[in-house]
């Protein structure tokens, strides 16, 4: 196994499960010493145990930490007790985040409310309170992840919105944090097979897949493998950008309905 990240010093959100889960798997499989973070402490627990016990000889540590996300507070206790573990960090996943499938007049104050607040803000916190952490470390790197509703329109309202703000203070901060070497990209998953596609309808991914030039659902490891690209050393001049993985969904998903419709 490669060690692209020996030595790096990384926190990941939401990785109780899903991308984040594989993405704490990878790096860890990849030297870097992982902060695996979730508000799902006893799933935390679980995944965490299990990914300990599967991983290579080689692998960094692992550390978790219950980590809520859309409270400042939780974010500045984490930032303080990683200063005094670890010191700096090297890379941030902002991964954390939940789906809303619902109209706009359908969404309530309080689900509103609560999508910005765990998919945008959480992010925003991320990136404010382990800012000083990163610059403490040489080339540094933030992915955040968006979502290919981050660069459409999507019919969840309130889950598209948040995802196009995810995008653009992604490209803010990199010009912000750009001068201590710190990179910013955004990545923007179509459909991958995790707990948060399939917290909603079948029919919303059966119907989904006929619009997917490949003809399938990504697989987690296929976003991690992305996500640890942007955080080396291999992506040392890439800030700012928006990396799509989406099997061609939204460069060519319109044409290949129409055409699959012509041929039947």
């Amino acid at each position: 196994m490669s060690q692209l990240h020996r030595g790096k010093i990384i926190l990941i959100t939401g990785a109780a499960s899903g991308m984040g889960l594989e993405e704490s798997a990878v790096l860890a499989s990849q030297g870097a010493e992982v902060w695996m973070t979730d508000i799902a402490q006893d799933k935390l627990i679980e995944s965490h145990q299990k990914l300990v016990e599967s991983l290579p000889e080689n692998s960094g540590d692992i550390h978790l930490e219950v980590l809520d996300v859309a409270s400042a507070s939780s974010w500045q206790a984490l930032a303080e007790k990683i200063k005094a573990t670890s010191g700096r960090l090297d890379g941030l996943v902002n991964n954390a985040g939940r789906t809303l499938r619902a109209s706009l007049v359908d969404t309530s104050d309080e689900d509103w409310l609560s999508v910005m607040n765990i998919n945008l803000n959480s992010v925003f916190y991320g990136m404010k309170y382990c800012y000083s952490l990163l610059a403490q470390a040489d080339n540094a790197a933030i992915v955040n992840v968006s979502s290919t509703a981050g660069l459409m329109a999507h019919s969840g309202p309130a889950y598209g919105t948040s995802k196009w703000g995810v995008r653009g203070l992604s490209q803010s901060a990199a010009l912000e944090f750009g001068e201590e070497g710190i990179r910013v990209n955004s990545i923007h998953p179509g459909l991958v097979s995790s707990p948060l596609l399939n917290s909603g309808s079948t029919e919303f991914v059966e119907e989904s897949l006929k619009a997917i030039p490949l003809n399938r659902i990504a697989e987690p490891s296929e976003v991690a493998e992305v996500v640890s690209f942007l955080l080396s050393s291999q992506s040392s001049y890439i800030t700012g950008t928006e990396i799509v993985i989406d099997g061609g969904l939204n460069s060519g998903g319109t044409y290949k309905q129409i055409v699959d419709r012509i041929n039947a």
